[in-house]
């Protein structure tokens, strides 16, 4: 074990977790990451695997068939797996996510009816907010919801618009999907409900008036599908909307999104500490100048400042699953937490690729593939700008004059 990222007063469970999950990792996801990343293949045996191991479950309550474990636990086992291949972490981020939003915004009847089969991997959640032209403007979607009635005469809505960046938006068989609704609200943010949208795994048409038109191509993130989601007079029940009632969608999925944030910086965890073990090793393999290139001073100090970035970055992601195991607001400690790990992630990268030097740019080197995935995290569960402008806010709350 490396003495970098390691976290006290942890439980005997959560080490026993962690020290699967590591030994997983190990045999099963980093001999095969870079190959699959590059043939941009999903990862099938691995995500079986992570059934296998009970993932899918982890933060899902054992009432439910989960193993019930906290998001401080979860966020330790998603820095283990970024570390192996950050695609597989972010396939079961938006799971849980949507396992989340379910646990504390859901009716009886909803978790019932889905955290069982999502605790076993049988439903696999998306969720999406995002659109075309939007982006981290959430209050400008524009895809609608228009109340009606269904053939039975029970209340229902039909949806029409376009969302984009669905991560497992193929592999995916629920969604929670925001969605405008404008039933005379006063604020905009309160006439917004969040859907829970069943369909098929798979592209194209997968439920009437409901289509997924295919994979979007990438930079990086390969491996796990990213996708549009396109609605066209889709027609779905009034019981599908998350808690039962409209006009609660925006803050349910800020508070699930406050989850995503903390899942964003331990993928930024994790990949910042693999680039750290790449450059690390290969700086006391390669020569130059009669030497190891570690003992030159210039290299030597660029390995300190790496591993003081990989250190710093995983404190506070520990800081904020803790906050929010708590039961505490912590969008302030998420926002720091995501904002320092992911740009911490991007610069540890960029120096471990520079250790590298022309080897770097080689497809044959691990470190190729993270150049490509770490930009991801800059932008993901909302950009530097928009963590800047949480904190900042939150700021002038506590030292308001």
């Amino acid at each position: 074990m490396s003495r970098l990222q390691q976290t006290d007063g942890l439980t005997d469970i959560q080490e026993e977790i962690l020290k699967t999950v590591r030994a997983f990792v190990e045999s099963e996801i980093l001999p095969v990451a870079t190959e699959l990343e590059h043939r941009d293949e999903y990862p099938a045996e691995i995500v079986e695997g992570l059934k296998e191991l009970g993932l899918f479950g982890l933060m899902i309550p054992e009432e439910y068939g989960g193993l019930g474990e906290s998001l401080l636990t979860y966020a330790l086992c998603v820095e283990e797996i970024a570390r192996g291949w950050m695609s597989v972490s972010g396939i079961i981020n938006t799971h849980f996510i949507v396992a989340y939003m379910l646990l504390q915004h859901g009716t009886d009847e909803q978790k019932q009816k889905y955290l069982p089969r999502m605790a076993t991997g049988e439903v696999r959640g998306a969720f999406s907010m995002s659109e075309p032209g939007c982006g981290s403007d959430v209050a400008a979607i524009k895809t609608k919801a228009v109340k009606t009635v269904s053939a039975e005469g029970a209340d229902a809505y039909t949806i029409n618009g376009q969302k984009m960046w669905l991560t497992n938006g193929g592999s995916s068989n629920l969604v929670a999907v925001l969605v405008k609704t404008d039933e005379g609200q006063d604020s905009v943010y309160k006439n917004m409900t969040t859907f829970l949208v069943e369909k098929e795994p798979g592209f194209g048409e997968v439920d009437k008036g409901l289509s997924v038109p295919g994979k979007i191509e990438k930079m990086g993130y390969k491996g796990v599908d990213t996708t549009e989601l396109v609605f066209d007079g889709y027609r779905i029940d009034a019981g599908q909307i998350l808690g039962g009632v409209p006009g609660k969608g925006f803050y349910q999925m800020m508070d699930g999104v406050e989850v995503g944030r903390v899942n964003v910086a331990a993928r930024g965890c994790g990949v910042a500490r693999r680039a750290f073990e790449l450059g690390i090793a290969y700086a006391q393999q390669r020569e130059t100048f009669g030497k190891k290139i570690a003992e030159h001073q210039a290299v030597l100090f660029r390995l300190a400042d790496m591993a003081v970035k990989v250190e710093a970055a995983h404190e506070l992601m520990v800081k904020a699953a803790r906050k929010k195991d708590a039961g505490s607001r912590n969008d302030f400690e998420a926002g720091v937490a995501k904002y320092l790990a992911s740009e911490y992630c991007h610069q540890v990268v960029e120096d471990s690729f520079r250790i590298h030097g022309g080897y770097g740019f080689s497809k044959e080197y691990e470190i190729e593939r993270l150049y490509r995935e770490a930009p991801m995290l800059l932008i993901g569960e909302g950009t530097a700008d928009i963590q800047r402008m949480i904190i900042g806010r939150r700021l002038l709350e506590d030292y308001k004059l």
